[in-house]
This record gives C-alpha cells, sequence and structure tokens, in this order.
C-alpha cells in the first residue's frame, strides 16, 4: 500500500486537482476549448521543463533557462529588427541557447564548478546580456513579422472532431514533439543510458569508459536549445521580445522535474513523470486565475504541493 502511494500519490493528486476545479468550475473548467487554451498555456514550460529532465538525469541542474529563453527571444526580435528573414531570426536564437548550454556544461565538466554556482552566475550573465542588446526595451509592432507571430495563434483544425471553431495550437504540437524526441532520447537510446549510469554513479560510469564530461556538455547544451525554443515560442504569443519574459521558467520547470521524480521507485527524473509535473502547474494556473485567485497565492500552493509531494516520497521510502 505505501508503495502505491509513495508511486501514485502525485498522480492521484493530480487527478483531485482537477476534480476540485471542475466542481468549481463545472461550466468552463473541462470544456474542449479550456483544454486546449491549457495546452498552449504549459507549451513554453513543458519544452524547458522536458530538456531540464536531460540534465537533472545526471543529478546537475540548470538555474540559467529562465534567463536564456529571453536572451534568446531577444535576440531574434533584433534579428528581425534588421529585416533579415524568419529563419535567421529563428536560428540566432537557437544559437545563443546552444552556445549557453554549451557555456554552462564547459563550466560544469571541465572547470569544475557545481551545477549550482556555475549556472546561477550565467543566469546574471544572460540576463544581464538580454537587458544589454535590448536596451532594456520591449521590442514589438513591425519589428515582429506577422509570419513569426502568428505561428502561436495558429493551429491544426479539429473539424473532423466535430469542434469547428477550434484548432489544435501549433506550440502545443511543438511542446509534444519535444517530449517525445526527449522521451525517445533518453529512454530508447545508448545516449540516454549512458546519462543515467553518470546519474547513478558518476565515477563508476567515467571508470567503465563513458566519455563524461563531453555528455554533461552536451546534455547542458540540449537544455539550452529547450530554453531558446521556449524564448521563441513566447515571443511569438505575445508578438513581442523583453529582456524579462522567461523569468518564471526556470522555477516553474525544477518544480515539475521534481513532481515528476516522485512518481518514480527510484526518484530517477523521467520525461512523461515530468510532464504530469507541468500538467499540475498547468491546471492550478488556469483554474485559479478563472477562480480570481491572486497570483502570490499560486506560488505559495506550488511550493507546498513541491514539498508535499517530496516528503511523503521521502517517508514512504523510509517505511518501505
Amino acid at each position: 500500500m505505501l508503495s502505491l502511494v509513495r508511486r501514485f500519490g502525485t498522480l492521484i493528486g493530480f487527478c483531485a486537482i482537477i476534480v476540485f476545479f471542475w466542481m468549481q468550475l463545472p461550466e468552463t473548467f473541462l470544456t474542449p476549448r479550456n483544454m486546449l487554451n491549457i495546452s498552449q498555456q504549459i507549451s513554453m514550460l513543458a519544452v524547458v521543463a522536458f530538456t531540464m529532465t536531460i540534465v537533472m538525469v545526471m543529478g546537475d541542474f540548470d538555474l540559467s533557462v529562465g534567463s536564456m529563453a529571453s536572451l534568446a527571444g531577444v535576440a531574434a526580435a533584433i534579428v528581425f529588427s534588421n529585416d533579415y528573414p524568419i529563419y535567421a531570426g529563428v536560428a540566432a536564437a537557437l544559437a545563443v541557447g546552444a552556445v549557453g548550454g554549451l557555456f554552462n556544461g564547459f563550466l560544469v565538466s571541465y572547470i569544475g564548478i557545481l551545477p549550482f554556482v556555475a549556472t546561477l552566475g550565467t543566469l546574471t550573465m544572460f540576463s544581464g546580456g538580454a537587458f544589454l542588446v535590448s536596451g532594456g526595451k520591449t521590442i514589438f509592432g513591425r519589428d515582429i513579422p506577422s509570419g513569426f507571430s502568428g505561428f502561436a495563434r495558429s493551429g491544426i483544425s479539429l473539424e473532423w472532431l466535430g469542434l469547428q471553431p477550434l484548432h489544435l495550437p501549433y506550440l502545443t504540437i511543438l511542446a509534444v514533439a519535444v517530449l517525445i524526441l526527449v522521451w525517445i532520447g533518453l529512454e530508447h537510446t545508448p545516449y540516454g543510458r549512458r546519462l543515467y549510469a553518470i546519474g547513478g554513479n558518476y565515477e563508476a560510469a567515467r571508470l567503465a569508459g563513458v566519455k563524461v564530461r563531453i555528455l554533461r556538455m552536451s546534455a547542458f547544451a540540449l537544455t539550452g536549445l529547450g530554453a531558446a525554443t521556449a524564448g521563441l515560442m513566447y515571443a511569438s504569443r505575445v508578438a513581442s521580445a523583453n529582456p524579462t519574459q522567461g523569468s518564471g521558467l526556470m522555477l516553474d520547470a525544477i518544480a515539475a522535474v521534481f513532481l515528476g521524480m516522485t512518481m518514480s521507485e527510484e526518484g530517477e527524473p523521467r520525461v512523461f513523470a515530468t510532464l504530469v509535473g507541468v500538467l499540475i502547474l498547468g491546471v492550478l494556473d488556469n483554474g485559479l486565475t478563472q477562480m480570481s485567485v491572486d497570483s502570490y497565492v499560486r506560488e505559495v500552493l506550488v511550493g507546498a504541493i513541491v514539498v508535499l509531494a517530496v516528503a511523503s516520497s521521502s517517508i514512504g521510502k523510509q517505511r518501505a
């Protein structure tokens, strides 16, 4: 019984949250339109959380993803403002994410700085860089191509399901694509197995011939790409870019991964478990907003849920 509670407690709690909001908002919460709205609202967080899972598999984490997302979005907007095509802005943003991630990985793997210290430092660097290149201003209007901003407002028609006015957002589809890619990479490739080996025992993996330094760098690079992708998604959704737009992503992404980890017997990050964590945060946001609850209450609840989930998992393991 304790084993079942330990493994499925978070999932049961998620179901309880859905039932609560359904009872409070019976006419609006569980409608197809609201479910699609939630999927679009969480898409940016989902991409960051899924790629954050990659580094957390090794026992690392990246505090810089929020500021990296902001810097990537601003970089794309600056390229757009100089009349370059959309693909150039997207490429610039992804390059910012990849280089920033590689830099984080280099600091951790080759310089030997603890991930917390290294990425805390780069968080400030990337944030300052976003303010520097943008002049501290929001870039919007004619500087953002309509084709780029239109991506977030478009989707695949669900008319064939009898939902004629509704569309499955492209942002949701992109998040699902990242989910599948990360799942395949972590669960069904030698690359993923080596990352789990590093997380299980760094020294043993190194002695077994695993190239731990290169793998850690690559994992941070992938997380950087995820942050940059989220920055692009956010810029597309609001048709603007500013140096603080990704500020809330880091804490929520780490919280989502930790919530997912409580569903594993070994306490290991698994990307589909991370999805449950992302959905919990998204449902909370949506339900509390519809109930006109102040935003700071949401922060208290998210913190309490993470603490309770991790504490209950730890207590269950001690008694098992």
